[in-house]
């Protein structure tokens, strides 16, 4: 936890840049949160290539077969950002930085989590 925070940190302050093992590395962590927050499989966040997670998020019920009728898909940098809440959801969707599809793909109240918030 605590490296991803760093990440964070690097991240909102803009200056340095990070290895890309670093950010694959935050982005699987923050996707691990994300999959322990909201367990199910309505939505499906990608990051590719690093990291995808099945998240539920708006209906009963876990989709069983293939992929979510949802999908969330953005780079490790972006997540990251949403994640520690130095980028509002609207900001992201705006600037075609995700690409959400489905209807229960605004993911706008998720971010930012807690767990970095505190400590960033």
């Amino acid at each position: 936890m605590q490296q991803l925070q760093e990440v964070c940190a690097e991240l909102a302050a803009a200056t340095t840049d990070l290895s890309p093992s670093a950010l694959a590395a935050a982005a699987r962590t923050t996707c691990a949160l994300l999959g322990a927050r909201y367990p199910g499989g309505s939505v499906e966040v990608r990051v590719p290539p690093v990291a995808a997670v099945q998240l539920g998020i708006g209906e009963r019920g876990r989709h069983t077969r293939g992929t979510p009728p949802n999908v969330v898909q953005t780079d490790a940098v972006t997540l990251l950002q949403l994640a520690a809440g130095h980028l509002a959801w609207a900001e992201a969707l705006a600037a075609h930085r995700v690409t959400a599809s489905g209807i229960h793909s605004d993911l706008a109240g998720l971010w930012p989590l807690p767990e970095l918030v505190s400590s960033v």
